[in-house]
């Protein structure tokens, strides 16, 4: 079993995700340049965030035509694991991995801080330690975290149970959309439709978040929330090789 963390230029979230596999959970895991076009055949890979690599130009659109994006898509397409947190995530959004875009915050503001999300599903290869309905206290780091999509794609997202992460209150009953200036009433800092926090594809081996699951792995930091996210990833990767065995 091992783990892939691409490296963007500007990555800073790459070490914390490096240090939540290999340090925390203690499973192999290697750094991957953007530049390179071999994923070092690894079991699982991950977009980190942390980075402004092109943001000037729209956040994720110059990054996801990195070289490593080319053999990521091809990975993912042939049923590979790939999670993308933060900038990861607008990555596979503009790369076409998962539907959608991000726009600005709600309130135009840049929001570093812990916020709960709410497991909406867990029959994927991301959320299947957790419980449906589990709440977890993550942090966001974004200015431009405000998930969007037109109605039609919304409604195949529902259909389809893709709407894997949502944000809510600590007592997890927060779930609508709020006017903008009450968001964070209702548990969404950054007006995200439909309080989405995360999503995976039809497939359910690709999922984007925007909370970062590797800067919650330890109480010391605030919590260890994340680790359920890592640990599910692992087990989908135990559950597969004792398929083939």
């Amino acid at each position: 079993m091992k783990f892939g963390v691409v490296v963007f230029p500007g990555s800073n979230c790459d070490h914390d995700a490096f240090y939540a596999i290999g340090n925390v959970l203690q499973k192999s895991v290697e750094f991957i340049w953007h530049q390179s076009e071999n994923l070092a055949n690894c079991d699982a890979i991950i977009l980190p965030g942390g980075f402004a690599f092109g943001d000037y130009l729209r956040t994720g659109a110059i990054a996801r035509f990195s070289p490593v994006m080319k053999p990521v898509g091809k990975f993912a397409k042939s049923g590979g694991m790939v999670l993308g947190i933060c900038n990861g995530f607008q990555i596979l959004l503009e790369a076409g991995l998962l539907p959608g875009a991000m726009m600005r915050n709600s309130g135009l503001r840049f929001i570093c801080r812990h916020v709960h999300i709410r497991v909406e599903q867990n029959d994927t290869p991301f959320t299947n330690a957790a419980a449906k309905g589990q709440i977890l206290k993550i942090p966001i780091n974004h200015g431009e975290g405000n998930f969007t999509c037109d109605e039609a794609t919304l409604t195949e997202l529902e259909k389809n149970r893709q709407v894997i992460f949502r944000y809510t209150t600590p007592d997890g009953v927060g779930r609508s959309a709020a006017p903008q200036e009450k968001a964070d009433a209702a548990g969404n800092p950054n007006g995200s439709m439909a309080n989405i926090a995360g999503i995976c594809n039809r497939e359910r081996n690709v999922a984007g978040l925007m909370p970062h699951p590797e800067r919650a792995v330890e109480e010391a930091i605030g919590s260890e929330d994340g680790l359920v996210i890592f640990r599910s990833m692992v087990e989908a990767l135990v559950s597969t090789a004792k398929a083939i065995a």
